[in-house]
């Protein structure tokens, strides 16, 4: 076995500039890395797994060099495979002499697909993920096989310990549930994570309450079906998402709760009415829609349909007039006609979607989607996506021109794509600005009043 090892929490694929050097007394000096490609659990995970390396009593390597290398992948696309592929062979390209171990969804999935990539030392599944740290002498002695994944139904752990942080400041991922219940035609999620199950509300309340203590200005509530929160938990009266947010809601400190991705029938107005009804809840949601056809929503076996989608996103508005919305939608499902997606696209203007995230079908092998005949062509799903995120930079041109002469509370994100003599903030509607540059720090307050608008992006100035 190669020998080796280096630590650190790289957020996103393209985030690979920065590594913290672990060893350990006996290891030979081991140091590990943490790439981390896909959603938020997947990086509240891999901070995780960090935390418990740097829990070891690791102090700082020697040579410079990664010893092992951890690659947490996603598999929700064709694309997402490719991604995870290609991040594994370039760890290995760059640092050859590395234990590569590769966990996440895809390896969960496609373990011997993972384990044939030259290079590859370690697959480990999702059931496992969080018990690297106790696996890690194990591997570094040879002790273990190359594929270690097990049913995510018996054991996908929610999190046992409490983690103290992320490397940036400005925000932190609060998972609190885990796996889905849901068997959307097109997914194989519920199949890499298992099914759904809740961290109990005061372990939630703690790990919140410990990253507000640690100066975290920023929580946001996440989870793989956010909105099934608390359906497993019965022995816990007031179980569901809107208790555990009330309670969070109460906590206290400075600090704001913003919402992941939520399945529009999970809207209701009881959540609603919670995020209207906080200074501390922020006035942003995002929507797992996929498409605004009733047809198509049928066939991908989700749970509304166009009219509740309107009938919710029309409450929200009613109750939160400047509430913004960012969406999952997805072009070229099988059979969708030009009118289908007509449907999808008048509701990116109808709703207000400013963010739209836009995905072209991806068939994934096994599920009933990837079954079905009437494929819609490649190029086609590229057309209908392009013409969506173009509809999606219209209203968001619209939506951040009303918010010129404004006046917002933003925290500092510092780092990040800025002007000269600025650094990047966020409102708590989740809209970018770009702030004078000057002592406050990643995840500082600063009050601004917005001034314009480039690339984009707010533009505000420092206000009392």
């Amino acid at each position: 076995m190669k020998q080796a090892l280096d630590c650190s929490l790289l957020k996103g694929h393209q985030n690979r500039d920065k590594e913290e050097e672990l060893s350990r007394p006996g290891l030979s000096t081991p140091r590990v890395a943490v790439t981390t490609l896909g959603c938020k659990v997947n990086s509240f995970e891999s901070a995780l797994i960090t935390e418990a390396l740097n829990n070891q009593a690791l102090t700082p390597g020697k040579d410079g060099r990664s010893k092992v290398h951890i690659i947490n992948t996603c598999t929700v696309t064709h694309e997402a495979d490719r991604q995870a592929r290609q991040a594994v062979r370039r760890v290995v390209r760059e640092n050859p002499d590395a234990v590569v171990i590769v966990t996440g969804c895809y390896a969960q999935l496609k373990p011997q697909e993972c384990a044939s990539i030259p290079g590859v030392d370690l697959v480990v599944g999702n059931d496992k993920k969080l018990e690297l740290d106790a696996l890690l002498p194990s591997l570094l002695d040879g002790n273990l096989p190359s594929i270690m994944v097990g049913d995510p139904d018996g054991g996908t752990s929610l999190p046992k310990r409490l983690l103290s942080g992320f490397e940036n400041k400005s925000r932190a991922f609060l998972q609190v549930q885990q796996g889905c219940d849901q068997r959307c035609t097109f997914c194989v999620i519920h199949r890499a994570r298992g099914r759904s199950q809740s961290q109990p509300c005061q372990q939630v309340l703690e790990q919140a309450r410990r990253l507000v203590e640690n100066g975290f200005r920023e929580l946001v509530v996440c989870g793989v079906d956010l909105g099934s929160y608390g359906g497993d938990l019965r022995g816990e009266s007031g179980s569901g998402l809107s208790t555990l947010l009330t309670k969070l809601n109460a906590m206290e400190g400075d600090f704001r709760l913003r919402l992941s991705s939520l399945d529009p029938v999970h809207l209701n107005a009881e959540v609603v009415d919670l995020i209207a009804g906080s200074e501390r809840l922020c006035p942003h949601v995002h929507l797992s829609i996929q498409s605004a056809s009733t047809l198509i929503l049928k066939r991908m076996k989700r749970r509304y349909d166009r009219d509740l989608l309107y009938e919710r996103v029309a409450y929200l508005y009613k109750k939160i007039p400047d509430v913004v919305i960012s969406a999952d939608l997805m072009a070229g499902f099988p059979t969708e006609t030009e009118s289908d997606f007509q449907q999808t696209l008048e509701a990116v203007r109808d709703l207000g979607l400013a963010y739209p995230h836009v995905f072209s079908f991806s068939a994934r092998s096994g599920t009933p989607a990837s079954r079905i005949a009437n494929q819609v062509v490649v190029d086609e799903r590229k057309r209908r996506s392009r013409r969506l995120r173009a509809a999606g930079e219209e209203v968001r041109h619209h939506l951040l021109s009303s918010r010129i002469g404004a006046s917002r509370r933003v925290i500092i994100e510092g780092g990040g794509h800025a002007p000269a003599g600025y650094q990047r903030a966020r409102t708590a509607e989740y809209l970018p600005v770009f702030v004078p540059l000057g002592d406050k720090k990643s995840g500082s307050w600063m009050n601004v009043q917005i001034s314009g608008v480039k690339d984009q992006t707010l533009i505000g100035v420092a206000a009392d």
